[in-house]
């Protein structure tokens, strides 16, 4: 393309002018600057640009890297920058909740341990071990179990709830002997109405042995009469059966005909049904409501509650159960009184034998008697007891442990 002509006042050395087209420049005839006149053509500044791959490829123009965006939607904004120094955000993985899982196992195990210490710490203890003429130690662990009727404790409500009177002193309703060893544990009740020597009171019912010098001479009454040594004592009132069943949610009991007494507070029907604990005690107490057997169904009912109850606090739930564990932890301490020198692990271990009195895990026997009076069987009783003394439990025949006492051909 040729050049414009050059004019007057033009450089000499050939460079073009192109001041007449940008504005600005020098006057050609007087030489002096002149102003840009505002329509004229103005020099803009240069701006650098990022490439674009897609330039010259028909695509959309924008920053490099960038999506293509749809005309008229705003440009998308450049990803920010981490803060020099700072840590990503992580992922919480497995572990993590591993962590946790093993800080609530860990929590719940103290739980269940501390729970029982400190129930342990306000429970009663008795002295119940005789000081002297007692039998030499012997295999396994014999309890001997206990339940007063004495009414302390009871307000006036409760004593009409539970239908136990007003009766003044203290006599045993329940009398049991629990024995754990190598062979399956045996429960055995002792009939309340038994006739024995009391030392140093003659002859007379076994309760009234409690009533004379409460537990140290019922424990060597009862040694004194069976040749057994008792190792560890449990006490349970009228008022704390109520509170123990309560605290497992109720039991259930399996009476073989329908029951109906005023004097107890009961009225129940036939067969297996869930109780709570003021109706469980009444059943564990009536001694109307069969009127040949007496206090010796009795004696079978307090059994069955007995092992209701071990069931029950030793079943998945209550572990499971925070406040089932507590309320059952805690019922402790108001139920039972404990014999000198039995430790919380000990007091486990009786737990633990109680459900295992039933059915194939265990024995339940009445004392061997040979009338309903209630006398002792002197040969019966006496082979009995010889197995417990020698922790043979396993060899002792079907025939020697009834339900009753009696031999099996006269209860069928």
């Amino acid at each position: 393309m040729n050049d414009r002509p050059r004019g007057d006042g033009e450089p000499a050395d050939g460079t073009p002018d192109y001041h007449w087209l940008y504005g600005g420049g020098a006057d050609p005839t007087s030489g002096t600057p002149r102003e840009p006149r505002p329509d004229e053509t103005r020099v803009m500044p240069a701006m650098s640009r990022p490439t674009d791959p897609n330039a010259g490829q028909g695509g959309p123009a924008g920053p490099v890297g960038a999506a293509p965006r749809r005309a008229g939607s705003p440009p998308t904004p450049p990803p920010l920058a981490p803060t020099p120094g700072q840590r990503p955000p992580r992922r919480r993985g497995f572990r993590f909740y591993l962590r946790i899982v093993l800080a609530l196992l860990l929590l719940w195990v103290a739980y269940l341990v501390v729970v029982p210490f400190y129930a342990w710490s306000k429970v009663d203890k008795v002295a119940f071990e005789p000081k002297v003429g007692r039998p030499a130690e012997q295999p396994g662990t014999t309890y001997l179990m206990v339940g007063s009727d004495s009414r302390a404790g009871l307000t006036k409500e409760q004593r009409k709830e539970y239908a136990t009177g007003n009766a003044a002193g203290q006599r045993t309703d329940t009398i049991m002997l629990l024995h754990t060893g190598s062979g399956p544990n045996l429960l055995m009740s002792i009939p309340r109405d038994s006739i024995v020597d009391i030392p140093g009171h003659g002859t007379g019912k076994i309760n009234a042995a409690y009533a004379y010098g409460g537990a140290k001479l019922l424990v060597k009454t009862i040694e004194q009469e069976t040749g057994i040594r008792v190792d560890q004592y449990a006490e349970v009132g009228l008022g704390g059966v109520v509170s123990m069943v309560d605290a497992v949610g109720g039991i259930e009991i399996c009476p073989t005909f329908r029951m109906k007494d005023r004097l107890a507070g009961l009225n129940i029907k036939k067969g297996c049904q869930q109780v709570d604990g003021r109706v469980a005690l009444a059943y564990a107490r009536s001694r109307h409501t069969d009127p040949r057997y007496g206090d010796i169904t009795r004696a079978k009912h307090q059994r069955e509650v007995v092992s209701a109850v071990g069931s029950e606090v030793l079943s998945p739930a209550t572990f499971i159960n925070p406040f089932r564990y507590w309320d059952v932890m805690m019922a402790t301490p108001d139920t039972f009184t404990f014999g000198e020198g039995m430790s919380t692990i000990d007091a486990g271990r009786w737990a633990l034998a109680m459900t295992r009195v039933n059915g194939d895990k265990g024995l339940t026997c009445g004392v061997p008697i040979s009338d309903l009076a209630v006398h002792w069987d002197p040969v019966r009783s006496k082979r009995m007891f010889r197995y417990i003394k020698q922790d043979k439990t396993d060899d002792m025949p079907k025939s020697l442990c009834t339900p009753t006492g009696l031999p099996r051909s006269v209860t069928g």
